[in-house]
């Protein structure tokens, strides 16, 4: 069994690299909106349905500017595109059928097999652009797939590399076991008595970013100026996603080192955002991405993440077992029935390591799959390793 990795580096393009790379993005963008206007109207006129072939024989030879894998990669697109949305209609308990639509813009390009090569002088060489000065913080691991090329909105140029590893089994290191609450006020509570505190990074950068919009929103659109003042909000909020990751990544890391078994709650992050007062905490925190990031770390350190339910987590004592309300404002958990007495928080974590310890003892009983291969019922995913650093 084979592993995917992706290794993430920054760009620095020249100016007249960057003309040929935007010109790329645009190249890729029309090619996409031909193909699906044409698989539209064919459908439309003549009831048919366009396969993956008919878009490469459509689409070959579309523009000398462009290596021809990249073009190609296009028609992949759309034919993926109209697989999913076909999907999504087949799926009864989906409700947003999603039928592709007309990009107004393409912010990456693709090299699925060739036309890129990494140089020894920390170049890379990129087919009809040229070599790019490329920062290889790390080398890449296994056989390296397919070349990702990136434009985030505040101008800068990435490099993701996708690679094949061979799943290697590793024993943690450890033998601890803990439970982990996510919250607000507390970024995330551990069974163990400690407490990690929410950085906060939108909200300590909101008074500069509210500045930088209200400038924005002055400008007249089309002017430079205005473009100007735009790409400030964007290398603003760039940066409080850079503080965020950078947070994540070092926390998670920490965490799956230290423990061989990790019990979070199974949270339905979606349907939480919707409450208006809480939206906007609960997004800055990306409890989502934490998870996530701690699913394939753990798969990677040789440990094991479990998801249990979060029913009564909070309500429930962790020495007896008995419920008590427990509204948002009251921070402290106070049994009446034993007496105990402790945040709530901590209670809740030493709960969602019950939960989680129980469903690893169901899995083991009823699934013969290792959880930190594949999981049912509870236990996250983590086969494919999404690392971009």
């Amino acid at each position: 069994m084979v592993v995917q990795q992706m290794f993430k580096y920054r760009m620095y393009p020249s100016s007249k690299q960057k003309i040929k790379l935007i010109n790329n993005l645009k190249i890729c963008k029309s090619a996409y909106n031909n193909l699906l206007a044409t698989s539209i109207d064919a459908y439309k006129f003549g009831k048919v349905s366009l396969t993956k072939f008919d878009y490469d024989a459509i689409i070959k030879g579309y523009s000398s500017d462009t290596h021809s894998q990249v073009i190609q990669n296009v028609s992949d697109r759309v034919n993926k595109a109209f697989k999913n949305f076909f999907r999504r209609v087949k799926d009864k308990s989906c409700k947003q059928k999603g039928f592709p639509r007309f990009k107004s813009r393409v912010n990456s390009i693709t090299f699925p097999q060739s036309g890129f090569k990494l140089l020894s002088d920390k170049k890379l060489k990129l087919s009809k652009i040229g070599s790019i000065p490329i920062i290889l913080h790390r080398i890449p691991k296994g056989k390296i797939k397919t070349l990702t090329i990136k434009q985030n909105k505040a101008g800068q140029w990435f490099a993701c590399f996708s690679c094949e590893l061979p799943d290697v089994k590793i024993k943690h290191q450890s033998t601890e076991r803990v439970g982990i609450d996510v919250g607000i006020e507390n970024f995330a509570t551990i069974s163990n008595g400690e407490f990690i505190t929410n950085p906060r990074h939108l909200v300590k950068s909101e008074k500069r970013l509210k500045l930088l919009q209200r400038r924005l929103s002055r400008k007249i659109k089309g002017s430079k100026n205005r473009n100007k003042a735009r790409f400030k909000v964007a290398r603003l909020h760039n940066k409080i996603a850079n503080q965020r990751a950078d947070f994540l990544h070092k926390l998670s890391s920490r965490l799956t080192k230290s423990y061989s078994f990790i019990a979070v709650e199974d949270l339905n992050i979606k349907g939480m955002v919707r409450n208006h007062c809480l939206a906007k905490h609960i997004s800055d925190v990306s409890w989502g991405t934490f998870i996530n990031m701690l699913s394939y770390k753990a798969v990677r350190c040789g440990g094991q993440i479990i998801s249990g339910n979060p029913r009564n987590t909070s309500k429930e004592c962790c020495v007896c077992g008995t419920i008590v309300e427990m509204p948002l404002s009251k921070r402290k958990f106070l049994c009446p029935y034993c007496g105990s007495s402790l945040h709530r928080d901590l209670n809740a974590s030493h709960n969602i390591l019950k939960v989680g310890t129980d469903c690893a003892k169901l899995n083991a009983c009823g699934d013969s799959a290792s959880t930190t291969e594949s999981v049912a019922s509870g236990i996250v995913e983590a086969g494919t390793i999404n690392d971009t650093v």
